[in-house]
């Protein structure tokens, strides 16, 4: 009795790892594959480095990752199963292969523009990288200084806030700038998360030149009849992350983000049929899908002859963020979600734009008032935390009964992207602040960190 009841129990086991295997296996190898193809080919880091930090932790460490430099191409494993490759491309960065083929996919014609020629070294900021001397008397440049520092002090042995950049600006001028070792103004990092801010704002310069209208319904293909509940989501319940889509948003395990990024090959056709799970405008739930979902509907409302290059020709080249780069997914659409890379200056360049309302250097990038309804929650988010795709100084998520940052201003809007990538904007302080980094213990303070910048400007204000 004992021997068959063990039995039992070990096949149960066993079934239940093959079941893991083959749902998680996958998307282990996918996670590898894309990451250390962008680290490598875009960031310019070396394999034993994004090794040891980036995918240290289990069960990412289990894959095996082959880097091919012949063919600019990634290729991940586990114990010779779950095979996945990513390959890089000039220009529009790495792709992972999902159902298409690589013949195909290598296929694809990405016309992007080519940036002006110049200097920047020699342009002062913002539109260059001339960086002025001078510092504003507002501000008590060691206490900034010291503040800064300390966002690259490990708190504890055990715990690892990584920070591997952070760029201030006061005013807009650039104030203060640190990177960690291999790590420097010209590094091109994940941005993660921070992409739907940037999704959002091309969706702005769209409304801007009539071409979208966020109080009608989002002009998604597979929600055209008028029978189907789902063709009453606007595009501004999408922009808000109300649309009522069941999608399910956890990175611990498969679900419906991972499965999304790292099992498909066309991101927003797989989020567009999910179904509703709340009546739109009702409910917030924060997702991928919305947000891929809207990098579509750009390639829609610009057509396929200007897409491939519109985030270039509408938003980073007119603000000189000369090295973003979006990646598509398999089917030739910017993963809007996720999938951004830039400098550090260039993410605070982003947030300079916001800062400045939408206009940059006398042009108005977005349309009048699309930042100030970027900074208001929608009825159907309880918690007050969340606009047009940046997230608002509201309530914490864990703790309803307290603010996000207590020690910063209730106009704090910023973005939010895995790992701890912020820019984070406070009008009322004159401050963006980026920083940029690998944190995966929740061992950096966000809210303490900015209570040591916001104080550097106070105590001599």
């Amino acid at each position: 009795m004992f021997h068959a009841i063990l039995i039992i129990v070990v096949i149960l086991i066993l079934l239940r790892a093959i079941h893991y295997a083959w749902i998680s296996f996958p998307i282990i190898t996918g996670f590898n594959a894309k990451l250390m193809c962008t680290c490598i080919f875009v960031s310019g880091r070396n394999q034993k480095d994004i090794e040891r930090s980036d995918l240290k932790k289990f069960p990412l460490n289990i894959a095996n990752n082959k880097i091919n430099h012949t063919d600019l191409s990634v290729t991940s494993t586990i114990l010779g199963l779950a095979k996945k490759k990513a390959i890089y491309r000039k220009g529009i960065g790495c792709t992972l292969i999902n159902d298409i083929t690589e013949e195909r996919l290598r296929g694809h014609k990405f016309e992007i523009p080519l940036q002006p020629i110049q200097n920047t070294d020699r342009i002062p900021w913002p539109m260059g990288d001339k960086i002025s001397d001078s510092i504003p008397a507002a501000i008590t440049k060691h206490q900034l200084d010291a503040a800064v520092e300390k966002a690259f002090t490990e708190p504890h042995p055990r715990k690892k806030q990584r920070t591997r950049a952070v760029v201030v600006l006061y005013d807009g001028q650039l104030v203060a700038e640190k990177y960690a070792t291999g790590f420097n103004k010209n590094t091109k990092m994940y941005g993660w998360s921070v992409a739907k801010s940037i999704t959002a704002a091309l969706i702005g310069t769209l409304v801007k030149d009539g071409k979208l209208d966020v109080s009608q319904p989002a002009p998604v293909p597979e929600w055209n009849n008028v029978t189907d509940l789902r063709h009453a989501i606007t595009l501004e319940n999408l922009l808000q992350q109300t649309s009522g889509l069941d999608f399910l948003e956890k990175y611990t395990k498969a679900s419906d983000v991972t499965n999304m990024l790292y099992k498909e090959d066309n991101v927003a056709a797989f989020a567009a049929g999910h179904k509703l799970a709340h009546p739109p405008g009702m409910v917030f739930n924060y997702s991928s899908g919305n947000s891929n979902i809207l990098a579509r509907i750009i390639r829609q409302a610009t057509g396929e002859k200007n897409y491939a290059s519109y985030p270039y020709n509408a938003l980073f080249y007119k603000i000189g963020m000369y090295s973003a780069l979006f990646e598509p997914d398999g089917s030739g659409t910017y993963v809007g979600s996720s999938y951004i890379n830039a400098t550090a200056r260039d993410y605070a360049r982003f947030g300079l734009l916001y800062y400045n309302d939408g206009i940059w250097n006398g042009e108005r990038i977005l349309p009048e008032g699309w930042v100030s309804k970027t900074r208001i929650a929608p009825p159907g988010n309880q918690l007050k935390n969340y606009g047009y795709q940046f997230w608002l100084n509201g309530k914490d998520e864990k703790n309803p009964s307290q603010i996000k940052y207590p020690d910063a201003p209730a106009d704090l809007f910023y973005c939010d992207g895995f790992g701890y990538q912020f820019i984070n904007i406070i009008p009322s302080k004159k401050l963006v602040v980026v920083r940029l980094g690998l944190t995966l213990d929740d061992s950096f303070d966000e809210n303490e960190f900015l209570k040591s910048i916001i104080e550097s400007i106070q105590l001599s204000e």
